[in-house]
């Protein structure tokens, strides 16, 4: 007679769940300390290896200049009489004003175009062929209507962070399953109940995506807004730096930007995990 001893039982899911999230979580910090090491190194040595800081600036030099433009040095206060931080503040300013107003235009007109099937065909080539323009081939327009004020500035950064919402809300509202929509109308609810109640809470999740290109595009045409009495502003700044050949006042506004957008862009996504739970699920 022979006994065979039986496998070990497979681990349990809920010590593989408890396991997972912190094994997983330290490894994409490593992955991420390690990058930002190796690129660190790579900038060092380049900067050295060049001898140029008008073309690649040292990461010293950017630290050097942000310690200056952070305080008030032999009389100098920052970067033309403003902290980074205030350059820093009123682009933010203007970026989350522009994004609002997109945002806000892009679901009333993204809403329209998912459910008004004529006005669909017409308006939805004027929100592509608007989508395709780079920011500043409109913003010397805005110039000419508006002046050099703040006017201009968030016109831009409204017009273009408008199209990624519209095109993402349309998209989903239109998709919507007529299953669901039906259901809800069989059961007394009118065209704008339906669209409130079913269409609305479906198209969330690809809107919200929206509204992060959209944040991004805002962003990223910045610098664009700020060309014209930009100052202050992060973008006035990187454009008054550029001028004058400071290769780490533009660098260090671009990290500015950059760390700052990442930071949002966290903000959002956490939003988004918060007040969508049902993303992903069947």
């Amino acid at each position: 007679m022979t006994t065979t001893l039986a496998p070990a039982p497979p681990a349990a899911p809920a010590e593989k769940a408890a396991l997972a999230p912190s094994g997983g979580l330290r490894r994409r910090l490593a992955l991420r300390l390690l990058a930002l090491a190796v690129l660190y190194l790579l900038w060092e040595v380049t900067a050295r290896v060049m001898n140029n800081p008008t073309f690649i600036p040292s990461p010293g030099a950017v630290w050097d200049q942000l310690i200056t433009t952070s305080t008030t040095h032999d009389g100098v206060r920052g970067y033309s009489g403003h902290l980074l931080i205030e350059h820093l503040g009123v682009s933010l300013r203007r970026i989350v004003i522009g994004s609002i107003i997109g945002i806000v235009g892009g679901l009333l007109i993204g809403v329209l175009l998912g459910t008004v099937g004529w006005l669909r065909v017409v308006a939805e080539p004027v929100i592509t062929f608007i989508r395709a323009l780079p920011p500043l081939a409109y913003f010397s327009l805005f110039i000419i209507w508006f002046g050099i004020d703040e006017t201009p500035k968030l016109w831009l950064l409204s017009i273009a962070a408008l199209p990624p919402v519209a095109v993402a809300t349309a998209a989903a509202v239109h998709n919507a399953p007529t299953g669901l929509v039906e259901a809800a109308r069989a059961l007394g609810a009118g065209r704008w109940q339906s669209i409130r109640d079913v269409v609305l809470p479906h198209a969330l999740p690809e809107i919200f995506t929206g509204i992060r290109l959209a944040v991004g595009v805002a962003y990223s045409s910045v610098v664009a807004a700020e060309t014209i009495n930009g100052v202050p502003g992060i973008g006035g700044m990187i454009r008054d730096a550029q001028r004058y050949s400071q290769t780490d006042v533009v660098v260090l506004g671009l990290f500015a930007i950059g760390l700052s957008g990442l930071l949002i862009d966290a903000l959002l996504l956490t939003a988004e995990n918060r007040l969508i739970p049902w993303r992903g699920r069947a």
